[in-house]
């Protein structure tokens, strides 16, 4: 099922195009792009709501959802391969 979804907003250029089962399509700057649950997990269980709740940030250089706590830069939409979402353990490290 596919829901059409545009933000309404005033001095931003991000708006969200639509909501997947698998993802979410936003326009950021003229450009589309699309931000998969598998890679960004903390989409796939947001609200409606706090997923139009998407604003610029960093200047123009990143977006940010307020009530999810997520920031994204507009590099890491660009070019996701150079921005793994990977951590790094070290031996004996605790967590």
């Amino acid at each position: 099922m596919k829901t059409n979804l545009k933000q309404n907003s005033e001095n931003t250029s991000v708006s969200v195009r639509s909501i997947m089962p698998d993802g979410i399509f936003i326009s950021v700057g003229g450009s589309d792009y699309y931000l998969s649950y598998d890679r960004l997990p903390w989409f796939r269980n947001a609200t409606v709501s706090d997923i139009f709740d998407v604003k610029m940030c960093c200047g123009q250089a990143g977006i940010r959802w307020e009530a999810l706590d997520v920031d994204l830069e507009i590099e890491s939409l660009k070019y996701p391969e150079r921005y793994p979402l990977t951590m790094k353990r070290y031996a004996g490290e605790v967590l």
